[in-house]
Formats: C-alpha cells, sequence, structure tokens
C-alpha cells in the first residue's frame, strides 16, 4: 500500500522544467576606440565564428576559440562601420543598433532605437535597405524601443521593445512577413525584468533575453522560452535567472546546436563604455525535462 502511495504521488508531481546549465564566459577587449556597447549576437552554425551590433553603429566579426567545448579566447576581432541607405556612415541620432538576426541566406536585419526602425543588409559592408515602419514604431519611447530581434525559420521577423509600459503589461510583439508587420503577438511581462534581445533556436521556440539592472548592485539576467501557436505565444517557461551581479549587462543572445546535438545559449554584454563594466561572451546549454 506504501509503495502505491509512494508512486502514486511521484506521478503526480510536475514534470522537472527544462534549465540553462553554465558553461563559460569569457571577457575580452580590443584598442580601437569604437569597441564596446555590443547589444546584439548572432553565432555561426560552426560555433567558431560570431556577428555583433553595437549601439554605437558597428558590426563586430570574430573568432570564436574553444577548448573542450568552453570559450577560452575570442580572436580576429574586425569593427565595421553600419551604413545607412546612401552607403554613409550613420549620423550621431541613428547609430542606436540594438537588434540582430540574420537569415539562412546570409541577409542581415538590424534594429534601431532612437529612430525606431529596422533596416536590412546583403553584407556588413554594404548599404541599408529599409523594411516598412509600423505606425506604431513612431510613438515607441527613446531609448526603449525595438531592443529585441530574432527570425524563425521561415524567415518572419519579430522585433520587441524593451519596455510594455506597465509591469502587467504584456510586451507587444511586431511581426514582419509578406511585406508587412502586424501586431497580433504579445509575451506575458513578469516584474522588472526588461526585454533586451531574442532568438528562434533550433527547437523552433522562442528564447526572450532579459535584464534588470538594481542601482548599485548590478544586473539580473533572465532567459524564457516560448511556443509559437496558432493562438500565439504561450505562457512560457522560465529556464534561467541569475543573481544580481552573477554576469555584466548581457544584451545579445543566439541560441544555436552544437556538433554534439546541444542547444547553447551564447551571451554578449553591453559595457556602456564604462571602465567598471566588462565586454563578456557568457555560454550555456539547455538541459531539457528528463
Amino acid at each position: 500500500m506504501i509503495r502505491f502511495v509512494l508512486a502514486f504521488l511521484l506521478l503526480a508531481l510536475p514534470a522537472q522544467a527544462a534549465e540553462l546549465q553554465f558553461l563559460s564566459n569569457h571577457s575580452f577587449n580590443n584598442t580601437n576606440d569604437v569597441f564596446g556597447g555590443f547589444s546584439a549576437l548572432h553565432v555561426y552554425p560552426d560555433g567558431q565564428r560570431f556577428l555583433a551590433v553595437s549601439d554605437r553603429g558597428q558590426f563586430m566579426t570574430g573568432a570564436i576559440e574553444r577548448d573542450a567545448g568552453n570559450v577560452t579566447d575570442i580572436t580576429n576581432i574586425q569593427l565595421t562601420p553600419i551604413l545607412d541607405t546612401n552607403g554613409n556612415i550613420l549620423s550621431k541620432h541613428k547609430v542606436d543598433a540594438e537588434g540582430l538576426a540574420m537569415r539562412s541566406d546570409g541577409r542581415i536585419f538590424v534594429s534601431f532605437e532612437a529612430f525606431h526602425r529596422v533596416w536590412t543588409y546583403t553584407s556588413i559592408k554594404g548599404e541599408a535597405a529599409w523594411l516598412p515602419r509600423h505606425p506604431d514604431f513612431k510613438t515607441l519611447q527613446n531609448n526603449s524601443s525595438l531592443e529585441a530581434l530574432a527570425i524563425d525559420a521561415a524567415g518572419a521577423l519579430y522585433t520587441i521593445p524593451e519596455r510594455s509600459g506597465e509591469l502587467d503589461r504584456p510586451f507587444p510583439v511586431y511581426r514582419y512577413q509578406n511585406g508587412q508587420w502586424d501586431r497580433k503577438l504579445s509575451l506575458p511581462r513578469h516584474g522588472q525584468h526588461l526585454v533586451v534581445g531574442a532568438d528562434f533556436g533550433p527547437d523552433g521556440k522562442l528564447y526572450l533575453l532579459e535584464r534588470h539592472y538594481a542601482k548599485l548592485q548590478g544586473f539580473s539576467t533572465r532567459i524564457r522560452r516560448f511556443n509559437l501557436t496558432a493562438k500565439g505565444f504561450d505562457q512560457g517557461e522560465t529556464l534561467l535567472q541569475t543573481p544580481v551581479g552573477r554576469h555584466d549587462n548581457l544584451e545579445g543572445i543566439s541560441v544555436w546546436q552544437d556538433d554534439q546535438g546541444n542547444t547553447r545559449v551564447t551571451l554578449i554584454s553591453d559595457d556602456n563604455f564604462r571602465w567598471f563594466q566588462r565586454t563578456e561572451i557568457v555560454e550555456y546549454v539547455v538541459k531539457e525535462d528528463p
């Protein structure tokens, strides 16, 4: 009888949630005056190369050195100015690149705040092309707009502003497909964490990177994961929420599959060009329900 009750209770327990397991982190620097402020990241499928953008209008490319799969160094760093639609270096009020997504054919998409828009590029040295602007983009809060940009397997783009306006108000999700934006989707907001990045993983799910800044203490990082259904995004699950100060100001996220079939989550921090902050690459691996 006791065995029966114990078995029943074990079956009644909720399944253990998936979680992120820490792998490695690596801080790095560069002598170029425009190095820093990195707010979005794309790791290529080989896990050895990356593309990032900064909020001072730069693309950064580089190589990820590894030992037993863990990040040990960042090398071959190249910084390239992001250009406008006329092929010119961005003017001061247009430089604030915050989101990055890359299509399977290599086309690049970048979202900006301050002058809220999404531009697209055939290469990091090419000129920009416009995507139409949703009417809401003109009304978004300055310095808190199109922080996250992600692309799904079908090529649809999703951009999310940093703030929703109220602690209990969902984050709006703007989706671009068939040449136009819609605002049919949203993501639930929980607490003070704000959106800073997003990416679709190899599992087809949306991984949302969020940040909370505790004054004089540091940053807390949260990563939630959502399924996109015919009715919209589900309520999601929290894979990670760090204590304040565990990492620096993580703003960029790239979710990819390594050669062992594991889903890795690679993150990059924005040092805000402050001496007491750092640029770091942080990596986790997804551990699914047993």
